[in-house]
């Protein structure tokens, strides 16, 4: 935990760090830009799990639509959440719904990878594995988490 709280520190008194505090737009420039971002990856990643759970023959152009929406809303929420952590990482790092955030992030991309390797090759020929049901599932509840989660952190 000293560790975390030293880069905390270090993050916190960074030129980001003092801008974000500093400047009138910035924070609420990336925060709204991390709400965006937000509604446009996890759009596009419950677009697709909802095809999945559908058993949906679509779900291969779902992929091949949503990919794009999805990158654009994964390169607002990194850009957007570093200036958000930046400007307060001191608390941020001591705050248990940040952190379950972070779990919760750490889940859905796990979810994702082990999704990808399960079933890429399926999903290419136009298949619909069941297990595939299981991932969607818990895509969904780990996307869901996550955007409740980032909601309550300013609350505790």
């Amino acid at each position: 935990m000293d560790l975390m709280l030293a880069l905390a520190a270090l993050a916190e008194g960074s030129a980001l760090g003092r801008m974000a505090r500093a400047s009138v737009w910035l924070y609420p420039a990336a925060n709204l830009a991390h709400v965006l971002g937000a509604a446009l990856m996890v759009g596009a990643i419950a677009t697709f799990d909802i095809a999945v759970l559908r058993r949906m023959p679509a779900a291969r152009a779902v992929v091949r639509a949503g990919i794009p929406v999805a990158s654009t809303g994964l390169v607002l929420l990194v850009a957007s959440g570093i200036v958000l952590f930046v400007a307060e990482a001191g608390p941020l790092v001591r705050n248990v719904v940040f952190l379950s955030k972070l779990g919760f992030i750490a889940l859905g991309i796990l979810n994702l990878a082990l999704f990808h390797l399960a079933f890429s090759g399926a999903l290419r020929r136009g298949e619909m594995p069941k297990g595939a049901r299981t991932y969607a599932v818990l895509s969904l509840a780990a996307w869901t988490a996550t955007l409740l989660l980032g909601r309550g952190i300013a609350y505790v």
